[in-house]
């Protein structure tokens, strides 16, 4: 596959996103109206691989990146063109950077409306939307019915209780994302009759926090997980993406004040990503579009 793409009068060429100022990937998401900030693309280098497209003076034009869980898997996402390039075929060959380096993995990504049919065309099939619920906290309604089991705070030295249960909600081992999630984080793992049946996250990202990963297996434990969180960001903003379109979980986001702002589309190419089991761990939130 071709490391360089001729767009208009200029010549793109692939680049290793870590050999990039974080200030130009900065302008490149805030470009086309994504929360992401410096910090937040430092993270993502750190957690996954990604590329640039660059010209010959250096201008970033787009980026991609992927995030392999084994040998067999990988998540895709912070796939974004100028808007200079936009409809020139620079996403395409942005993708095609992406296949050439995660091989034969089976993928998943989430979709913006404006992706979408370009991943039709290269393959991946819908299975999901995801819900973006965001807004200033305001005081989150009780939730009901009453919590059962016991609700408590986790350390960072102990992200390994939560590795298992998550990885039966996700499909595939995170330990490693899940320890740099948690650099910083608020974590709350429920137990109940001895045993981890469910956990969430709280950190920095944005506009001001993300809740999630929320694992559980059932809509009034995801409630518990989030309102734990929620109650201690009266006044800030939050988000929580969730593929909950109805039920107990998304009424109760509607209750908190939270307003569905968005939707993305999980796709996938390759095996099926997504696999929900009746009172199994389900990933009721997503750690984030480019993790899932």
């Amino acid at each position: 596959m071709g490391r360089t793409v001729r767009v208009k009068s200029f010549e793109l060429a692939a680049k290793d996103i870590n050999d990039v100022d974080v200030t130009l990937l900065h302008a490149l998401s805030t470009g086309v109206g994504w929360p992401h900030r410096p910090k937040d693309w430092d993270f993502l280098r750190r957690a996954g691989h990604g590329i640039v497209a660059v010209d010959g003076i250096g201008r970033v034009f787009g980026s991609a990146m992927w995030f392999p869980y084994g040998h067999e898997f990988a998540t895709i996402g912070l796939v974004i063109t100028s808007p200079r390039t936009q409809a020139q075929g620079t996403g395409r060959w942005l993708m095609d950077q992406v296949f050439e380096r995660c091989g034969d993995r089976n993928l998943t990504l989430n979709s913006t409306h404006a992706a979408y049919h370009l991943y039709l065309s290269l393959g991946f099939t819908k299975e999901a939307t995801v819900y973006l619920w965001q807004g200033e906290v305001v005081s989150p309604p009780s939730p009901v019915p009453a919590l059962a089991g016991e609700l408590s705070s986790l350390s960072t030295a102990n992200i390994g209780e939560i590795a298992a249960l998550d990885e039966r909600a996700f499909g595939a081992n995170r330990q490693k994302l899940l320890t740099l999630l948690s650099e910083g984080a608020s974590i709350y793992v429920l137990r109940r009759g001895g045993q981890t049946v469910g956990y969430s996250m709280k950190r920095e990202f944005g506009r001001g926090h993300v809740i999630g990963p929320i694992v559980a297996s059932n809509d009034c434990d995801a409630i518990h997980l989030t309102a734990v969180h929620l109650k201690t960001l009266a006044g800030k903003f939050a988000r929580v993406d969730t593929r909950e379109q109805t039920g107990l979980f998304a009424d109760f986001l509607q209750q908190s004040r939270l307003g569905m702002n968005d939707t993305v589309t999980t796709m996938s190419k390759g095996r099926r990503f997504l696999n929900r089991k009746e009172n199994e761990p389900w990933m009721y939130g997503l750690a984030g579009h480019a993790l899932s």
